[in-house]
């Protein structure tokens, strides 16, 4: 994995790591949000779900990521990278439509949506100077839908999906998006349990949506930042990752 573009003459590490340590720690604010608004906990929604839905959302994600890959990859080269606040708005337009027709609504929405939030991860990829076609690249885009999902909470102990790439050298995209499309099949099923709730379906549909996509875009900049910063410091990954763990286990200071 190698970067398209060269560092800022006034490049500061520590910085870096205070700033992704910030995104981190702030990511999952707008999913304790969506929980205030339907009033539920994560762990219940999937409750919500017929058991006939809830047994095949493996095969589901897993089939939504397969899409998402190939459709987002040809994408890229028709329509350029949005900015991340156009992404959001997109999705929670489409999570709102998705909700406002119920569970049948919400499952066809779905892998549109996967679609865009892979999309956006890999504009990230980009944005942090990594080519998204590259095979390694592609890799650590899939890999960031490994994290927890914006309705857990979490105190830096998901960084271990950072490191799951160390894990699976040799083998294929496919390989990888098997093992990612269970933890997701999780997160994703929160979504569509909140999307069929009465009355709220809509709006929900919209929140989680909002949710997901701050959520992801956050968690990959956090990814691809520590990509970047390994290679411009020379420093070994496994530490970097330990050394973002610290400093989100404890208030950050805004370095002046």
């Amino acid at each position: 994995m190698e970067i398209i573009d060269n560092p800022p003459a006034n490049f500061d590490a520590e910085a870096q790591l205070d700033a992704l340590a910030r995104r981190y720690q702030s990511a999952g604010g707008a999913g304790l949000q969506v929980l205030n608004l339907i009033g539920g906990q994560a762990e219940s929604l999937l409750d919500k779900l017929p058991d006939g839905i809830r047994t095949r959302l493996g095969e589901q994600t897993e089939t939504a990521l397969n899409i998402a890959l190939r459709a987002a990859s040809t994408s890229r080269r028709a329509v350029p990278d949005q900015p991340s606040w156009i992404n959001t708005a997109l999705t929670a337009a489409m999570g709102a439509a998705g909700g406002m027709g119920g569970l049948p609504s919400a499952l066809a929405e779905l892998p549109v949506t996967t679609t865009f939030l892979l999309r956006a991860i890999q504009g990230i990829a980009a944005e942090h100077g990594f080519d998204p076609e590259e095979e390694g690249v592609k890799f650590d885009c899939i890999q960031v839908f490994a994290a927890a999902g914006p309705l857990d909470t979490d105190d830096g102990s998901d960084l271990a999906f950072i490191s799951t790439r160390l894990l699976l050298r040799g083998q294929t995209i496919q390989t990888l998006i098997a093992r990612v499309a269970p933890r997701l099949s999780v997160v994703l099923g929160q979504k569509l349990a909140a999307q069929t709730l009465p009355v709220l379906g809509a709006v929900a549909g919209a929140a989680t949506n909002y949710a997901y996509t701050s959520y992801y875009q956050e968690m990959a900049h956090v990814h691809f930042g520590l990509r970047r910063l390994a290679i411009t410091t020379d420093r070994d990954f496994a530490d970097l990752v330990e050394d973002l763990r610290e400093r989100i286990a404890k208030p950050v200071v805004k370095r002046a």
